[in-house]
């Protein structure tokens, strides 16, 4: 890549933050649904307990999503490259697969949903904290099939350059899911009194909200016109296997990812006591925060990414990546800030001040540390998700889901463990330094990649607009 190819012009740059705002407000809405739950959660009752167990029932929940979550994201990467190429009428059919493929998901994620008790248990979970996240987690479970379905409809509308669509609906799920929240949680206005059953159901329902409302728009007689959106909707087994084709590794970076997030969350840091798992999640909240507007960054570049590649235009395409990776750097670098100097305060936020004080410390002391081992990768996770999202918009999913699962088991759970095992005396704070090094490494790696210049020669068109 030459030096004037990287710099972004006020046309590609503007046009990224065009894509880019509407999509991070959307990809933080799932976060922000969390960050409501946890938040809210945390006002039950004086014992922090609530806030690991919403936490644990929710990761458990999502480690399965996760995998669907990567791979319905190359809905975007076809959609945007069919409309560089001039031929946009293709993109519809990829929506509809990929819901019919979330929906054969889904039913084996119910099967999982069954066992999460067991799981737990396997975990070294006392009973009540098992009771407490199963609560919440198995309601999230039953109800994934409508957060996939958001999300594959959410990545055929970045794709065709539309994401306001997709804000509105997550704005709106968000303002359901709080409400409810108020409503459930503690039983107003007659309301029964469901705690954290209730915060799930309230998340469930703002996911169901989030999906309908560009499904609606999906089906119009506008997008018919100009897509032909209705015309597809039947299960097409050769376009679900070009999904699967490229959606693979995607979802195995991605739910690898959160299978490896969750053994460490779950069992390295939980394993350590109910404070040190209420701190780690309070910690895995913040994070994923900062980390949840990257992702709708990654959206964005995807989109702009396929678009060109789709015209043939690979320097455009990496003058959007070199605007998208700027705009990471500035906002996780931010966070990475904050998490230095205002962890303390910010682990308070989710601890009621009614909490027996030398509990409530040890949390704030816990929560502050690993806020701190998240601020020494913020910029490098920046990195990683930017570049990843571009090679994505190219259609080079292969190499980094393959690197991302070989690192993610031999650094977070191999390293993890053997931190725990031979450096006892940094306790909950020892599989947080793995896990640091695993997003540096993973990103020097990506940026390596990038550089490398394949995905400039790739396509997943066939028939690419002069």
């Amino acid at each position: 890549m030459s030096q004037d190819e990287g710099k972004p012009s006020p046309a590609v740059f503007a046009e990224l933050v065009r894509i880019a705002l509407p999509s991070v407000a959307a990809t933080t809405s799932y976060s922000l649904m969390q960050f409501a739950d946890k938040l809210m959660v945390s006002k039950i009752g004086p014992d922090p307990i609530y806030v690991g167990a919403q936490g644990s029932g929710g990761m458990a929940a999502w480690i399965p999503v996760s995998f669907m979550w990567g791979a319905i994201a190359v809905i975007n990467t076809f959609a945007a490259q069919n409309l560089g190429a001039g031929t946009p009428r293709n993109a519809p059919r990829y929506a509809w697969n990929a819901m019919w493929f979330a929906v054969i998901a889904w039913l084996a994620m119910l099967i999982y949903g069954f066992f999460l008790p067991d799981i737990f248990r396997l975990m070294g979970y006392e009973p009540r904290r098992v009771q407490l996240a199963c609560d919440y987690g198995q309601i999230m479970v039953a109800g994934a099939i409508l957060t996939m379905g958001a999300r594959g409809i959410g990545q055929f509308f970045y794709g065709i350059h539309r994401p306001r669509v997709v804000m509105v609906a997550s704005i709106t799920g968000n303002l359901v899911n709080l409400g409810l929240n108020w409503l459930l949680i503690y039983g107003n206005w007659g309301f029964p009194r469901l705690e954290l059953k209730g915060a799930a159901i309230a998340t469930i329902v703002g996911a169901g909200v989030e999906a309908a409302i560009p499904f609606a728009i999906f089906l119009g007689p506008t997008m018919n016109r100009l897509y032909e959106t209705r015309h597809s909707w039947r299960p097409d087994v050769s376009c679900i296997k070009e999904i699967w084709r490229l959606g693979w590794p995607a979802g195995a970076m991605f739910g690898n990812e959160m299978i490896c997030w969750g053994f460490f969350m779950l069992y390295l840091v939980g394993s350590f006591g109910t404070q040190e798992s209420t701190a780690g999640f309070i910690a895995h909240q913040w994070m994923s925060l900062s980390f949840m507007p990257a992702v709708g960054i990654s959206n964005a570049v995807t989109a702009t990414v396929g678009r060109y590649i789709g015209m043939k235009r690979p320097d455009l395409a990496a003058r959007s990546t070199s605007a998208a990776l700027r705009l990471a750097l500035g906002y996780m670098g931010l966070c990475g800030l904050c998490f230095v100097l205002f962890g303390k305060q910010m682990t308070g936020f989710f601890i009621p001040s009614d909490t027996p004080p030398e509990a409530r410390e040890h949390v704030l002391d816990l929560g502050a540390q690993f806020l701190i081992a998240c601020a020494a990768f913020q910029l490098f996770d920046a990195i990683a998700m930017t570049l990843s999202g571009a090679l994505r918009g190219a259609g080079d999913t292969h190499w980094v889901g393959v690197v991302t699962v070989i690192m993610a088991w031999t650094i977070i759970v191999g390293g993890g463990l053997l931190v725990v095992r031979l450096f006892p005396g940094l306790g909950s704070l020892g599989p947080w330094i793995t896990s640091a090094t695993y997003i540096i490494v993973l990103a020097l790696a990506i940026l390596a990649r990038y550089l490398g210049g394949k995905w400039k020669t790739m396509t997943v068109v066939e028939s690419p607009a002069a």
